[in-house]
């Protein structure tokens, strides 16, 4: 089965028959001299008369076997790299381009994105710790996989990311060996995402505009997202009536109808969120009344592009709050709140003692409700951070709420606490 019969398989029956994020290093040739590479992430290769046009440079781990892919396609020179967004796992890959071109003598290759895409390289070198360490733990609670490792060495950017040599601020039409291609800028999971459009064949480049999970737009490690002009974008891909939609991530989509469907669908969910989210604002509602009131729909959920199984509703939520009202939730007790410490000691003494909050912590964990259960057992480790044996419950209670979770970034933290208690029980 084809990528496309697959992928339209998946959409038109909303089952999910095989998981649509294939890591393969593969060259699938989607429409006469117009190609996608499936890696982490892909990589979308348009011929010209004067060389390739392609959009991302994968990671910086799979960047060469994306360039080994291409090569045995064509011997094509890569005349323009257009980046959709500065993520590492969408530029990591240019060095190898660049070293491509250099073993064959070719012109370096014009590298084009969007104004914020040299700032936020420049914000990944000045935070590079950080970056390194939240990435470590945001993809820290998965099977390790080759691909999705993106900090390489002890850095977060590689040194030898290709910078941009154009960039634009609004939209910009390339013209390259007779082919137009329309470049437009939209918020969405970043502040400098490009999505493309390749009006010869009627062919979107979404970057991570689609990626056949639930919208990147509430990450709670990462800066802010912007869920209503996300949706904005693809409103404005739906209006170009694409035939052919070329996804950053996963498979792509084919036919002006499924395609429009896919979009709208997205984006409609993103709207009502926003629209939910806001009117409880408006109505004075605090962040914690509206966490337990707007949800999505579970219909929605289980469709295989919309799973939440890499950010979900409740992050997006915190987001928008974020957006609109600030970092405040609306509890006078959390705008100047005591130290966890502090507290964690008063909560323990009026428990009767460190060992009743392990206990019933223990007791909600195994009932399923891991919520209280965490809230519980951080204050018994914050009352007692030198005790062995609240450490391994302590343990134990995260590794349960890691297997509880369906999204990424919830399994990646909560591994983490597991594995720092372990490391500070043993060391």
């Amino acid at each position: 089965m084809d990528i496309l019969e697959l992928s339209s398989r998946m959409i038109d029956s909303g089952e999910l028959i095989e998981s649509p994020m294939r890591i393969t290093n593969e060259l699938s040739e989607i429409a006469s001299g117009v190609a996608l590479v499936e890696s982490y992430s892909n990589v979308v290769a348009v011929g010209t008369d004067e060389g390739l046009v392609i959009f991302d440079a994968s990671g910086i781990e799979t960047g060469p076997a994306v360039v080994a892919s291409l090569r045995r396609w064509t011997n094509d020179p890569v005349h323009t790299i257009v980046y959709t967004h500065g993520h590492v796992d969408h530029v990591g890959g240019s060095g190898a381009f660049v070293a491509d071109a250099h073993g064959r003598r070719h012109a370096p290759p014009r590298v084009v994105g969007h104004e914020n895409v040299p700032r936020r390289f420049q914000r990944y070198r000045e935070m590079d710790a950080w970056n390194v360490r939240i990435n470590l733990r945001q993809f820290g609670g998965i099977r390790p996989q080759r691909g999705l490792r993106l900090v390489v060495d002890g850095e977060f950017l590689a040194r030898d990311v290709a910078e941009c040599s154009e960039v634009y601020s609004e939209g910009l039409s390339l013209s390259v060996g007779g082919r137009r291609i329309e470049l437009h800028h939209g918020l969405g999971e970043t502040d400098d995402h490009t999505w493309g459009w390749l009006p010869d064949i009627r062919a979107v480049s979404t970057g991570d505009f689609f990626t056949w999970v639930f919208p990147n737009a509430g990450n709670p490690q990462k800066v802010q997202r912007f869920p209503l002009e996300w949706a904005k974008a693809l409103r404005a891909m739906i209006a170009m009536e694409p035939e052919l939609l070329l996804p950053a991530h996963a498979l792509p989509v084919v036919g002006v109808e499924r395609i429009r469907g896919v979009l709208d669908t997205v984006a409609s969910m993103l709207e009502r969120l926003v629209a939910d989210v806001v009117e409880a604002m408006n109505a004075g509602a605090t962040l914690d009344e509206i966490l337990a009131a707007v949800k999505v729909d579970e219909s929605l959920l289980a469709l295989p592009y919309l799973r939440p199984v890499y950010d979900e509703p409740e992050f997006v939520i915190r987001n928008v709050w974020r957006l609109y009202g600030g970092w405040w939730d609306g509890n006078p007790a959390r705008l100047k709140p005591p130290t966890d410490d502090s507290l964690s000691r008063e909560i323990a003494g009026l428990a009767g003692g460190v060992r009743a909050l392990v206990e019933r912590a223990e007791e909600l964990s195994t009932a399923g409700d891991h919520r209280l259960a965490c809230q519980l057992i951080e204050y018994a480790r914050g009352a007692a951070p030198d005790d062995s044996s609240v450490a391994a419950a302590y343990r134990d209670i995260y590794l349960g709420r890691r297997k509880a979770e369906s999204s990424l970034m919830s399994k990646g933290i909560y591994a983490d606490a597991a594995r720092r208690t372990t490391i500070h029980a043993d060391g």
